[in-house]
């Protein structure tokens, strides 16, 4: 159909009654003229006034040919105005008339012979101006050709939203007929499309007579029904001279490959925002485990709906063989699981779970190609592959899992473990697209797990060197009881030197060390056990805490760079004397009984390492019920306040009511130290207890403490 087929339905014809002025016949200026049979003007209309410029008075009675009529046209109007009142056939076409002010005007006629009631015969003239009717014929030659030829779809709809006429370009847009859109409603026809907004959209411009410009719309439509497309949509109201409203005119432009561009581009937009925010937030720890959990995190929910990251086990356990080689089972260990919102898919992905997935499993055959595995559409087949049993299938049926996609996490060449993701309630499948920024993620993400994997092992390693240098549980004492507490860094290359120790000696005597090597790592540790074993040895000497200090000063002096500090002290249970020397280290506290805790002033001494600086033997007493209490910096120090503010914190801490020794090691790490801090901690509290006096005991000739 074309843009001017009539209309189908009679409900769309005009109502009868008044129109309001300003309709075609009046921009036409159509006048009527009567003759009767002689030629004179018996009948003249309001509108002739206008194409010949006479008034009615002025007209009516005279010879019409006279009156408008050159006199080189009289004979030709003569001749014609007989053949029609002869005949009755009609005549148009156009005639120049002679206009009242005496120029010359084109006007068109219709001329036709009319009949009354009692035979009488006259002749009805209707004329126009014929410029002005030229131009009318021009505008709607023009708006027929703009409409039928345009490219962009055209349509017109009445007050009522029915289809008055579409063109033939949103013809093919919709994929229907022209004539089947007639006097129908968009939703009766568009389903597919959000009509609710559409049609809301034009009342609005109906209502307000406002247009509405270049508004974006996306959906399907007949002509296309399996793919979207994107359409810039502008709607204006139309309405005619006199004001009244028609209805509201629509362009319809596709911009489906426009609206493809932006989506592509805000997509790589998307795309490198969040490889961005990858880089800032993947790898902030040296935690393999929560590495992982910041790169689900990172992909949860623009990337998918459900992210796991599942490392082969044999990698964590560092016996990983080449995996290309491989064509068996893997055993996986799930270390991170994020989901976009509750969903049955995570029973099937539980962290720390050890899973064994048969060599069809597509997880398994994405770490032995080294290749992502994507399944753009999941069925239920597809489901039996993806899961570690039929359980696991069932939930992800059960969650809608319909799209699925493995990368490696591939570090130096090896190939740790795979990174999954799901799609359930994102209903576009995986593509390409999505492959390369979960592989570009995946990528990032492999190198700090696989950093974090190496330092825990380096970690591990040097936290089991260390405690299996520091004591085990010390041997019965007398007149003393003992707790001890050793806390590694959080962080892990933080492994630190630090050490205590209980050496029993002779006549029921004990050494009480703690020390602390600077530095971390294996070295650190290694350097403590070395120290500790010194302390042992001279310990055995019966030597006095600064003689002692002094020999362990020119072993760590012989060991390069490094320096220690240590508290070495020894306490004679029959005298209740305890015998001390500082090498730069914090000063221990003294807790005794019904006294408040106090620092013991000790002469600091340098560490040991730096050479050449004597040591100083300090005496005090402790009486049974009396707590000696050595730690070292960790314990302690912070990045944020001053030590002696910590410090006067452990004199609190210690003041508080007396508990148990063990539980009270327990009760200063909690108070004092933060899960976060960067030092490892070594504690020993020494508490005197009742023993019966040595025969001829007395007091030692130190220095006491002040």
């Amino acid at each position: 159909m074309g843009a001017h087929e009539p209309l189908r339905d009679e409900e769309q014809n005009r109502r009868p009654g008044p129109s309001p002025p300003g309709g075609l016949l009046d921009l036409l200026g159509v006048a009527a003229v009567v003759l009767d049979t002689s030629g004179r003007i018996v009948f003249w209309s309001p509108q002739a006034d206008e194409v010949f410029g006479y008034t009615a008075e002025e007209a009516l009675g005279q010879y019409a040919a006279q009156l408008l009529v050159r006199e080189e046209h009289r004979d030709l109007v003569v001749k014609l105005f007989a053949e029609v009142m002869a005949t009755g056939a009609s005549w148009a076409g156009a005639f120049p008339i002679r206009y009242k002010d005496g120029g010359t005007r084109l006007v068109e006629f219709r001329n036709m012979r009319l009949l009354d009631d009692v035979g009488d015969v006259y002749a009805l003239g209707i004329a126009a101006d014929q410029s002005t009717l030229q131009r009318m014929e021009t505008d709607l030659a023009l708006s027929e050709r703009l409409v039928s030829q345009a490219a962009i779809g055209i349509v017109l709809l009445d007050t009522d939203l029915r289809y008055l006429l579409i063109n033939p370009a949103l013809e093919r847009i919709n994929g229907i007929p022209a004539a089947d859109h007639i006097g129908r409603h968009p939703r009766d026809l568009l389903p597919f499309l959000d009509v609710d907004t559409i049609e809301s959209a034009m009342r609005q411009v109906l209502l307000t007579g406002t247009p509405l410009i270049d508004q974006y719309t996306v959906g399907r439509t007949p002509a296309d029904p399996d793919h979207d497309h994107a359409w810039s949509v502008s709607y204006y109201r139309l309405e005619g001279r006199s004001g009244r409203v028609i209805g509201v005119a629509g362009t319809v432009v596709d911009v489906s490959e426009r609206h493809q561009a932006a989506t592509e581009a805000d997509r790589a937009r998307r795309r490198l925002a969040m490889i961005a925010d990858a880089s800032a937030r993947v790898g902030t720890t040296l935690e393999v485990g929560t590495t992982a959990q910041e790169l689900v995190d990172v992909a949860v929910p623009d990337l998918a709906d459900v992210a796991a990251v599942d490392l082969l086990d044999a990698v964590l356990a560092f016996r990983r063989t080449d995996p290309s080689q491989e064509r068996g089972p893997e055993l996986f260990r799930a270390l991170a699981v994020a989901t976009a919102y509750p969903t049955p898919a995570t029973g099937a992905l539980q962290p720390g779970d050890l899973a064994a997935y048969s060599a069809d499993r597509l997880i398994t055959q994405c770490v032995h190609t080294g290749q992502p595995v994507v399944v753009a559409h999941v069925a239920d087949k597809d489901l039996q592959r993806i899961a570690r049993d039929a359980d696991g299938a069932a939930a992800f049926a059960r969650a809608g899992v319909h799209s699925y996609l493995a990368v490696p996490l591939i570090a130096r060449n090896e190939v740790l473990g795979a990174f999954d993701l799901l799609r359930a309630r994102n209903e576009l499948p995986f593509d390409e697209d999505d492959v390369i920024l979960a592989a570009e993620l995946a990528a990032r993400a492999a190198v700090a797990i696989d950093n974090a994997r190496w330092h825990q092992s380096v970690r591990n390693v040097s936290e089991t060197l260390q405690r299996s240098l520091l004591p085990g549980r010390p041997p019965r004492l007398t007149g003393l009881a003992i707790a001890s507490l050793y806390q590694p860094a959080q962080a892990s290359s933080e492994v630190g030197g630090d050490w205590y120790d209980v050496i029993p000696l002779t006549e029921d005597r004990t050494a009480l060390v703690v020390g602390d090597v600077m530095g971390n790592g294996i070295d650190a540790a290694a350097t403590m056990g070395r120290l500790r074993t010194a302390t042992c040895a001279f310990a055995d000497l019966d030597l006095a805490p600064d003689e002692v200090l002094q020999h362990l000063d020119k072993i760590t002096h012989g060991l390069e760079h490094y320096i220690a500090t240590c508290v070495y002290a020894v306490y004679d249970p029959h005298r209740h004397r305890c015998h001390i020397a500082n090498a730069g280290h914090l000063p221990p506290v003294l807790a005794a009984a019904g006294r408040h805790p106090r620092l013991l002033d000790l002469p600091t001494g340098a560490p040991l390492g730096v050479g050449g600086v004597p040591f100083h033997t300090t005496a005090f007493d402790l009486n049974p019920g009396d707590r000696l209490v050595l730690y070292t910096d960790g314990l302690v120090e912070t990045r944020h306040h001053p030590i002696d503010e910590r410090l006067d914190t452990l004199l609190r801490t210690l003041d508080e009511p007396l508990r148990p020794l063990d539980e009270t090691c327990e009760w200063l790490l909690h108070a004092l130290r933060h899960p976060d801090d960067h030092d490892d901690v070594a504690l020993l509290i020494a508490q005197a207890t009742p023993v019966s006096p040595a025969p001829g005991s007395a007091g030692g000739e130190d220095a006491p403490v002040a």
